[in-house]
């Protein structure tokens, strides 16, 4: 018997090969009655890595439900190892059961499938009701359960939840700070905004009367804050403090990432350039943020050049290298070296290319004047077109001047609008904008009030503008 636990023990402890082979150890786990928690919860994890996309997993269901002895603790990996979906119904599936009590792992699990949800709107919901389940059973003062909630409703965009529960938190971990900050500058509405609170967390962390330090993570997530305001000043001593107390970033690949992109984007590119030189130890974002701070001060070559430099490195770029490279192409009207890179990236690189890639190509050619081979660029794209790629191709024969083609390009993308009705919030009005603008730089004012004419009747508005200044 010992014998046969340890060829289990030793088999579970590596990944069975097929979903066949990992049947049989069950089967013989039940024969033998060698049935250890660990043992069980091992089984569960390779049921779900051999078929991680099977709902519900019958098996690793089966488990848990004939379990009773250990039953919470392969439901909390039942939860843990299920896509962020399936998590949600079975933590919802199980509370019905009032027999069970759940402990701060479960909670934890939960949360964390509902930030990870790709479906915003139920996964805040169902989210919400899990926390409030903790708060009312007391495992709201547990400090990785109000952390994971601060992180969950940072990640849904609810940045003034996330705050609330960070206030209320007695203790509070580097990671607790982390996921608040992170939760600052990852938001999307009012980034500017977000981004300074972001700052204001950091400068609160380093006062933390609890002796909270900042860490690699914390200073990857402030620099990002960064990046978004544009500010040189305080990248400048947001590096200082790095050398001053966390060490040298040469051998932090990915605060030494974060410091480049900030350089970069805070027009500053010699010292990125000299930081990503110091590196010790570079990835794929390590190369890419490089590429992409060239392509944005409009250095096409030297971003082509690094490509050549990547690939002798033995580092493979990915989609967003690509687009970077052909958006620096695009900048300096290298129109010759963009379509050669593109007609060739799957094949010599093995990145397949996407809509972005076809955008790029659309603005490079059309830049450059070449409006019919943007055309027939766009009608003959393997995949599906994007509305994105024909305003860009409008606005380059607005650049030239040529409004036959802009008129046809022009009724392709009111072609393409969804059936708009009248006082539809948030109906696209920048189409229309566009054919008018055609329209009247060729002064034929007739067919201007005609496309404003259409948009009063839809009860379309213009937006209006802004700009933001240092």
């Amino acid at each position: 018997m010992s014998a046969i636990s340890t060829l289990i023990f030793s088999v579970l402890h590596h990944k069975p090969k097929s979903l066949h082979n990992l049947k049989q150890l069950h089967a013989l786990l039940i024969t033998t009655g060698l049935k250890s928690p660990c043992t069980l919860a091992k089984l569960i994890q390779h049921y779900f890595s051999l078929s991680p996309h099977q709902t519900p997993n019958h098996y690793a269901h089966l488990i848990v439900n004939h379990e009773t002895d250990c039953q919470l603790f392969l439901l909390n990996t039942l939860i843990k190892c299920s896509l962020p979906k399936n998590s949600i119904f079975i933590f919802a599936k199980w509370v019905s059961l009032s027999s069970i009590v759940f402990d701060d792992h479960t909670f934890i699990f939960a949360l964390g499938a509902c930030a990870r949800s790709s479906t915003p709107s139920s996964a805040l919901y169902e989210g919400k009701q899990i926390h409030s389940r903790a708060f009312k059973l007391g495992f709201m003062a547990d400090l990785v359960v109000s952390t994971t909630a601060v992180n969950f409703y940072a990640s849904k965009g609810c940045i003034g939840f996330a705050r609330k529960v960070f206030d209320e938190m007695p203790e509070r971990s580097s990671a607790t700070w982390n996921a608040l900050i992170t939760g600052y500058s990852s938001q999307k509405h009012n980034s500017r905004e977000n981004s300074m609170k972001a700052l204001v967390a950091f400068k609160d962390m380093m006062g933390d009367e609890l002796g909270v330090k900042p860490n690699g993570v914390t200073i990857v997530c402030v620099l990002s804050a960064v990046s978004q305001l544009g500010s040189l000043e305080i990248g400048s001593s947001v590096h200082g403090y790095i050398v001053k107390t966390i060490g040298a970033f040469e051998n932090d690949v990915y605060v030494g990432t974060s410091l480049v992109d900030m350089y970069s984007k805070c027009g500053c590119l010699s010292i990125a350039s000299e930081v990503f030189a110091m590196m010790k130890t570079r990835n794929v974002l390590t190369w890419t943020a490089m590429v992409t701070g060239l392509a944005f001060h409009g250095k096409g070559k030297e971003a082509m050049e690094l490509l050549k430099d990547m690939k002798q490195c033995d580092v493979r770029p990915n989609f967003v290298t690509f687009t970077s490279v052909l958006s620096a192409c695009c900048h300096v009207g290298l129109v010759e070296e963009g379509l050669n890179l593109f007609y060739n990236m799957e094949s010599e690189f093995g990145v397949a290319p996407q809509i972005e890639h076809y955008g790029c190509i659309v603005d490079l050619l059309g830049k450059a004047g070449h409006l019919r081979e943007a055309y027939d660029f766009i009608v003959g794209m393997r995949t599906k077109s994007s509305p994105v790629l024909w305003r860009s191709l409008l606005g380059s024969c607005r650049l030239h001047g040529d409004i036959v083609m802009g008129e046809k390009v022009g009724k392709v993308l009111l072609q393409l609008q969804p059936d708009i009705h009248f006082g539809d919030i948030g109906a696209p009005s920048r189409d229309y904008i566009g054919l008018s603008n055609v329209y009247a730089l060729a002064k034929r004012w007739e067919d201007v009030g005609t496309v404003r004419g259409e948009m009063m009747i839809k009860g379309l508005e213009v937006e209006p503008g802004h700009s933001d200044i240092q």
